[in-house]
This record gives structure tokens, sequence and C-alpha cells, in this order.
């Protein structure tokens, strides 16, 4: 286990020195101590790397990600995980809003509840969040899973794609498009493996589907009051 003070030797440090690491590099666990709410942390990894963030941190956590395990232990600012790639970033805490945005793959998972714009146009990433989401989650989300144990705010995938929403909780009210959907034995089975992954306890059975009622997708007058 490698130890970089965030306080002594600065974010340009920390991330210039995660950055640099080879994919086949055997310093793979690194413990990064006093964040104090740093924005930027841990940013564009490209290492299958293990790294403890110990407390809470600003904006941008964990963006870009690629490969890596990002674990932080307290709470996150707006963007955790934005536009990751790859690997699995775990959020101890609370999340901002916009908590990963525009991600196209891996596993995002926040133990507490995130705030609005969760998932907004997420393009494959798997979100699993073990509390409740803000309002206008999964925004034009194309692809990937949003998976929520807790409750859902207003306007939930307003203009959704082919993602797929995973609601416990009760939902506020559903955005443009956006409809509850059969759950099927593959739906299930989806379900029951990022619950898994996510380390949460829930029954599959327990969550509703949400997806696209396919009517946005080309401009029809008749719809022209959606749009």
């Amino acid at each position: 286990m490698e130890t970089i003070d965030l306080a002594a030797m600065g974010l340009r440090h920390l991330n210039r020195t995660l950055q640099s690491l080879d994919p086949g590099t055997n310093r793979r666990h690194w413990d990064v101590v006093n964040p104090r709410g740093s924005h930027a942390v841990a940013v564009g990894l490209s290492a299958p790397v293990e790294v403890t963030v110990r407390g809470s941190t600003g904006y941008y956590c964990a963006g870009m990600n690629q490969l890596a395990t990002i674990r932080i232990t307290g709470s996150v600012g707006p963007g955790v995980a934005e536009n990751m790639m790859s690997g699995k970033v775990v959020v101890e805490g609370d999340a901002s809003q916009s908590a990963g945005a525009t991600g196209h793959g891996g596993l995002l998972v926040i133990k507490g509840n995130a705030a609005s714009r969760c998932g907004i146009s997420m393009k494959g990433i798997d979100i699993v969040v073990h509390g409740n989401v803000g309002h206008m989650s999964a925004f034009m989300a194309q692809a990937g899973t949003l998976v929520i144990a807790g409750d859902a705010g207003d306007a939930l995938g307003d203009s959704i794609y082919e993602a797929q929403i995973f609601v416990r909780g009760s939902v506020r009210s559903l955005g443009a498009d956006c409809i509850v959907k059969p759950v099927r034995p593959e739906h299930r089975a989806l379900l029951a493996e990022r619950l898994e992954q996510a380390g949460l306890d829930a029954r599959p059975e327990d969550f509703r589907r949400y997806g696209s009622a396919r009517k946005l997708y080309n401009f029809d007058v008749d719809n022209a009051g959606a749009y």
C-alpha cells in the first residue's frame, strides 16, 4: 500500500503519479489521505489499480476512469465518475448532482443518496444508488442501467433512450417519454447481477422497471407538446 498525503503533496502530484502507472504495474494499492474536499481527485486513471480516498471530495472525483477501482470513504461533489469508461467507483457517503454523467461503462455505486440529474446522458455505465435520487435523474440516458433502492424525484427518465431504470421505492413523477415497463426474467437476472456487484441486499422482485416509450425518437406533430 502506497500513501499520498494530498495536503502535503498536492493534487497535481497525485494525479500525475496515478495517471503515469502502466496497466502492468505492480504498484496496485494506493491510499489518498487528507482530500479535504479537493476537486478532480484521481481523474483519468487508466491502470487496474485500487485507490482509496479517505474523506470527502469536491467535483469530478474519479472522472474519466478506466480500469481502476476507486473508493471514496466520504461524500462527493458534482460529477463523480463523469465520463467513466470502465472500472468501478464506490462512494460510501452521498453524491451531489450529475453523478455518473455521460458515463460509457463501468460501475458506479453510491451507498448514500444522490442529488439531481444522477446518470444524466449516461451511455453505458451502470449506476446503483442505495438511497434516493433527485429530480431529472437519467435525463436523456442512452444506454446502461440505473438502479435506485430508495425513492426517485420528479421527471425521472425524461427524454430517455434505451437505458433501463429500476426503482424499489416511490417515483414522484416520470419525465417525457418515460413509462413503466414489464419486468421479465432477463431483467430480473440483470438486476440481481447489479445488486450483487454493488453489495446491496435487496430482492429483484421488489423493483419496478422504467424505460422509453419511443415516441420522441422522431418528430411527430401529435407529440409536439412533449418536446
